[in-house]
């Protein structure tokens, strides 16, 4: 992204005007009076007409009312049967020319570009003119609904703004004329959008709107309204419910405003909220990881309330309360898992296909299992042990003062506890105070993960501390279970002392003791007593935490109010005033991160000059002069729960419809994969046993679903949403942005990386004014550092390496090593019953090699795709030529027009002729000749046989006619058998094909020098008794004195370096980095070579291993001694991948996590080869959290402009870099298709006990 000026305009020229065009069809609710191009006036008139038609027929019934024709319900009746009629005529209409125009399957079907289709009327009533104003349905269901819905909104619309009935509530007939004729606009707007064209809403949820809900959305309000309005009708007066009725029939006035300016959500986005903060607020629930979730939660929780709304015996509705919430906040997704009799590690999908290890079976909490079930029992048993007892013996106890009473030693015991745990959670942080100051006892410096750890061994301990107080049952069960598996003889004095202190310090229990005794159980057969109990034995376990500082708020309440009674509060019952000040602190909470938020934008629209745009003074001055507006805005956001939407990211303010926690209505899990994305998809594992460890601290404070933080190292930016959260587990998402940084991307990291190091990288004595935190107005709060296994990425410009001559010239004696190393062991493998491409080969150590994951790949591909792998990842992104001067390189970061079919090379067309399917001969390329790309499947012209005669199979073997059999292939039987002087020779014995190469024994015995014959025998010294046991010296010694196999691993080794055209010492760079890359050009043994998928792909990897030892020669210095170099390639064999960033190895080895990983690359740029390594190693990952009600509020403004103003310039300004709020990183983090992050896990349960 090229980063642009802030004066960028908002929406181009052609959004500008699309714009336009569209909001007046949302205000109007559907009609298009602005078209864009010359329409006939039938149209207008048209759309007039039906627009008007509710106000006629509902003209008509009240006419007849007040004429006192018909009384007020016939009245409303008439109306609509005659609106039903009408939008039956319509929907038939609208059918009748889908048909006549054949078009019927497109019926109804989006398009965001209708607006600007231009459209050939005929006549008024033309299948044109018709399809243009009324599009009709997509489904005949919806016909038929949205027809009778049509109906009864007239007629009970009709009967709601009656005159007679408008008089009636506010007494004068001027009032209710104007609410009359105001209130029919809004009824007009409804219908449209019901029965003739539905307008695009700006409150938009879904990114399609599949089942044609969005029609819904406006009558569904209107029917709301009119149910107050009944509801006032037929029931005794209430003065409450009278002034609803007043207050709504003014408010029905606005809706078209509110619907306009998209505050009130559509139709699927209200049913989730409604239910989540029912579920919340309501029922003591967590918002849910998913609507399925959610749903059912919802529909269990409520059943809870209603049953103890029915249960005749206060102690029957608490030890029900206690189970039931006991049992409702724990993961109850590992109850589905235990059912399927599944005992995987780790529960989770997103982590199954990720790489890190799941935590052992044996940790707790990761599996529902014995342990689990038995600590989860005991505490159920407990808890409601403890609470029938207090409640049957204190429950009905009397007392004039809350001070005397039986809960005021409990009361105290919840204030010590609440202090020492907020005090212990708070220094766990690298902040204390909500951000503003460094905590002195965080460790200083991140010189090493161990380091780290040693130092903050302290905190470890006040964590400790603290888990102890708040889940000190958790802890004291898992220890007597512990006692209980090692040691059967446990004495019940042991026993008697644990439950002691379980019993009395435990903030859980201690809050189920403060509830029991709570005198206002006795009312509990009221609606709202019994929900508010049902919540609050809920939220004991839900949320330990939040209900310890509700209760606290409580208990202060009635401590200052002393022996005074608080008629109105007191009424209202312990359970129902938690409820409210859960309400009132969630929602403070809400209002002032909004107000932050607010401020933030406000104050860099001015500061930051690179955000400050021509308009920013007179917003400033606008929001100053209408700053009561502005914090009503605020507030209207925090009360509705709803995302503060800064329009444009601007200062301008509005309230975004409300929406669930999860902010988006898709799935969780969905990305944009990219090769980068198998860096987050391994450490997601790692990461999400560190972020247990810390919520279990409280390193990361106060923990709710909704809450968002961000992760840093290196190049890596790790998004962290908690979507879930009960009693000993949490439910996360993990997300992971783009590595290839853009410029805007790039700005942010950069604020991230000075966010982080004012806070972890601070001098050890702090001053006073260096104790500030200087970012805090960034939307970036840094909380802690945590050790995750993640691969470290370095790369390397091998200039001076690679282009060495000294180098080179020991790179081929390097290859006869590592290509002796690689053959003796195969034979190894292969007496050991390792088979080359078998599935369950292993490699030394019993890892299964690499070469043996590429073997296997290439034959189990179709016999016409044979071809190594990575001569296809090679010629896959470049279109390159035989020879060497024009040979194009590629790198690893650079591909300038895209993927390109990869290209049949020599190797693959031979192996296709003798394979069978294929009439084609081998052909060969001149030498320094540039081969084109020809239309018949990408194969190399040099390739095809009738080109054969130009002169382009000049350079092969010239053979005469009839002997080309003899002389290129032998036959397998006319070979000399090998007669081995030791009979343990026969164990290193290679297959017979690999001894025909179509080589002149001359040309073999010139190169005969080149076979380091002391490595050989070093090397089978060495292999010798791996493959014998404990083999006697004699033995050892026969073995390497054997000539015939030592002949024989000359002839194959010297064949292999003949084919691969590495006979002479290697003098280009670029016929190094061609061979790594397994682009072999044509040599006189390459068709035979290729034929041997094994044998090549051992000559393949012993090149790539001897690159890689003279990378290592040249950085760390040479091997002293053949013990050294023989451990080199052990270590390569086992914990090295040495190949290609595009192969599949390299992306199946970061997810086995493979300890180390080598790559050669070519910077087409620059014109330098880079070398590529990664590590895998515990390193620190910095967490630092986010300003959630930012993120809702950009991520609203993200879905306003995208899906309803359809902005999806990628140079728009609401993308652009800034450091504060980081709107770039922001927006890459929204789900698609709206946001890009590459890659998403699904949700992840594990435990934060």
């Amino acid at each position: 992204m090229v980063r642009m000026g802030p004066d960028v305009p908002l929406l181009n020229e052609y959004k500008q005007e699309f714009f336009w065009k569209r909001f007046p069809q949302t205000v109007l609710g559907g009609p298009r009076f602005k078209l864009g191009y010359c329409a006939p006036p039938y149209v207008y008139v048209n759309q007039v007409v039906l627009f008007l038609t509710p106000w006629l027929f509902g003209g008509i019934g009240t006419l007849l009312c007040q004429l006192q024709l018909l009384q007020e319900l016939h009245g409303a009746v008439l109306s609509g049967m005659l609106m039903f009629g009408a939008a039956a005529g319509v929907q038939a209409l609208a059918l009748y020319a889908a048909r006549r125009s054949g078009t019927v399957e497109r019926l109804g079907a989006p398009n965001i570009l209708v607006d600007e289709e231009e459209v050939e009327f005929t006549h008024c009533v033309s299948p044109e003119t018709v399809r243009f104003i009324a599009p009709g349905k997509r489904f005949g269901m919806n016909v038929v609904l949205h027809t009778v819905l049509a109906g009864v909104l007239c007629g009970f619309g009709t009967w709601y703004v009656f005159l007679g009935r408008l008089t009636a509530l506010y007494g004068s007939i001027g009032v209710s004329l104007v609410v009359f004729v105001m209130s029919w606009v809004t009824l007009c707007i409804a219908e449209y959008s019901l029965i003739v064209n539905t307008a695009t809403e700006t409150a938009t949820f879904q990114a399609q709107d599949i089942y044609e809900i969005t029609p819904l959305t406006r009558p569904l309000y209107i029917f709301i309204f009119i149910a107050v309005d009944l509801a006032d009708r037929f029931s005794d007066p209430v003065p409450e419910l009278q002034l609803a009725s007043q207050i709504l029939h003014v408010l029905f006035l606005f809706l078209p405003l509110l619907w306009a300016l998209g505050i009130l959500p559509p139709l699927d986005a209200l049913i989730l909220w409604g239910m989540e903060q029912a579920l919340v607020f309501g029922l003591g629930g967590s918002p849910m990881s998913s609507n399925l979730r959610l749903l059912l939660m919802f529909g269990v929780s409520a059943g809870v309330a209603v049953c103890n709304y029915f249960i005749p015996s206060t102690l029957g509705v608490v030890l029900f309360s206690i189970s039931t919430g006991f049992l409702l906040s724990l993961d109850l997704s590992q109850v589905a898992t235990l059912c399927r009799g599944s005992r995987a590690g780790f529960r989770d999908p997103g982590l199954r296909r990720g790489g890190s290890p799941p935590p052992l079976r044996s940790s707790f909490g990761w599996n529902l299992g014995c342990r689990e079930l038995l600590l989860y029992l005991s505490l159920l048993l407990v808890a409601m042990a403890e609470a029938g007892l207090l409640h049957h013996f204190l429950g009905s106890a009397q007392s004039q003062s809350f001070v005397t009473g039986p809960q005021a030693p409990v009361s105290y015991l919840l204030l010590v506890l609440f202090c020492l745990c907020w005090a212990l959670r708070e220094i766990q942080g690298a902040y204390v105070f909500g951000g503003v100051f460094l905590n002195p006892l965080y460790p200083k410096g991140m010189s090493s993960v161990q380091t780290f750890k040693q130092k903050n061994r302290g905190l470890y301990i006040a964590a400790a501390i603290r888990r102890v107080l708040l889940y000190l049952g958790e802890l004291v069960i898992r220890y007597i279970l512990s006692l209980l598996f090692s040691n059967v003889h446990i004495s019940l004095r042991c026993l008697t002392c644990t439950y002691c202190v379980f019993y009395f310090t435990v903030s859980p229990f201690a809050m189920i003791a403060f509830l029991s005794m709570d005198t206002s159980l006795q009312l509990l057969h009221r609606v709202s007593l019994s929900v508010g109990f049902t919540r609050a034995f809920r939220v004991v376990w839900q949320s330990s935490e939040d209900a310890l500082l509700q209760m606290v708020v409580v208990v202060l309440v009635r401590l200052a109010a002393g022996n005074n009674l608080l008629p109105g509060w007191d009424s209202l019952g312990t359970g129902v005033q938690l409820l409210l000040v859960g309400l009132l602190f969630d929602r403070l909470t809400q209002f002032l991160a909004k107000l932050k938020f607010t401020l933030t934008v406000l104050v860099t629209s001015w500061t930051e000059k690179k955000q400050r745009r021509q308009s920013a003074g007179t917003l400033l001055a606008l929001n100053a002069s209408l700053c009561p507006l502005l914090l009503a805005v605020v507030t209207l956001s925090a009360l509705l729960s709803a995302p503060l939407l800064p329009l444009f990211t601007l200062p301008i303010f509005l309230v975004g419809f409300p929406r669930p926690q999860r902010s988006w209505p898709g799935p969780v899990g969905t990305a944009c994969p990219c090769p980068d994305s198998i860096f987050y998809q391994q450490m997601s594992g790692s990461l999400a046993s560190a972020l247990r460890t810390a919520f279990a601290r409280g390193s990361l404070g106060s923990l709710a679903p909704g809450s968002h933080f961000l992760g840093r190292f290196q190049d890596r930016m790790v998004w962290i949403m908690i979507l879930e959260r009960g009693y000993g587990y949490c439910t996360v998402n993990i997300k992971g942005l783009e590595l290839q940084e853009t410029s805007c991307h790039t700005v942010e990291a950069r604020r991230v990386d000075e966010v982080f190091e004012a806070a972890f990288e601070r001098p050890e004595r702090l001053g006073f004014t260096q104790g500030f935190n200087l970012h805090w107005g960034n939307a970036l709060t840094p909380c802690a550092a945590l050790a995750v296994r993640v691969y470290s990425d370095a790369r390397n410009v091998l200039s001076g390496i690679i282009d060495s001559h000294d180098n080179l010239r020991k790179l081929q004696d390097d290859f006869m090593k590592a290509l002796i190393w690689l053959l003796l062991r195969y034979c190894v493998q292969k007496h050991k019953g390792f088979l080359w491409s078998n599935d369950e080969g292993s490699g030394v150590g019993g890892m299964k090699s690499q070469s043996s994951q590429l073997a296997q790949t290439t034959c189990n591909q179709p016999p016409e795709a044979v071809v190594v792998e990575s001569n296809v990842s090679s010629l896959r992104f470049r279109q390159d030529s035989s020879s060497l001067t024009s040979f194009g390189d590629w790198s690893d970061e650079d591909d300038l027009f895209g993927p390109q079919p990869a290209r049949r090379t020599v190797a693959l067309v031979t192996a296709e002729a003798q394979s069978g399917h294929t009439a084609l001969q081998t052909g060969a390329s001149l030498p320094g000749s540039v081969e084109m790309d020809s239309l018949f499947e990408n194969m190399a012209l040099s390739a095809l046989q009738p080109l054969q005669p130009l002169g382009l199979g000049i350079g092969m073997p010239a053979v005469d006619k009839g002997r080309s059999a003899e002389f290129l292939r032998e036959s397998p039987g006319s070979l000399l058998h090998l007669n081995f002087s030791c009979p343990q020779s026969e164990v290193f014995n290679l297959p017979t094909g690999w001894r025909t190469a179509p080589l002149l024994p001359s040309r073999l015995m010139s190169l005969r020098p080149l076979f380091p014959e002391d490595w050989f025998r070093f090397t089978l010294g060495r292999f010798g008794p791996v493959v014998q046991g404990d083999t006697s010296e004699d033995m050892t010694k026969a073995l390497k004195e054997d000539e015939a196999l030592k002949e024989l691993h000359v002839q194959v080794a010297l064949s292999c370096l003949i084919s691969l055209g590495a006979e002479s010492a290697f003098t280009s760079p670029s016929y190094v980095y061609r061979l790594y890359c397994g682009d072999v050009p044509w040599t006189e043994g390459l068709d035979w070579l290729s034929s041997r998928k094994e044998l090549y792909q051992l000559a393949l990897r012993a090149f790539r291993f001897s690159f890689k030892l003279l990378f290592d020669q040249a950085s760390l210095g040479p091997m002293e001694s053949s013990e050294e170099l023989f451990s080199t390639l052990e270590e390569y064999e086992k914990d090295w991948f040495i190949g290609l960033v595009t192969e599949k190895g390299w992306h199946d080895s970061v997810l086995q996590e493979k300890p180390f990983l080598f790559s050669l690359g070519h910077d087409l740029t620059m014109g330098t080869y880079t070398g590529r390594v990664l590590s895998l190693q515990e390193q620190l990952v910095q967490v630092g959290r986010l300003n959630g009600e930012g993120v809702r509020g950009q991520w609203a403004n993200l879905s306003w402009e995208l899906l309803y103003a359809t902005n999806d310039d990628e140079e728009r300004y609401s993308i652009q870099a800034h450091p504060f709020m980081l709107r770039n990183l922001t927006v890459q983090a929204a789900d698609p298709p709206l946001g890009y992050p590459i890659y998403s896990s699904a949700p992840l349960h594990f435990p934060s006990l």
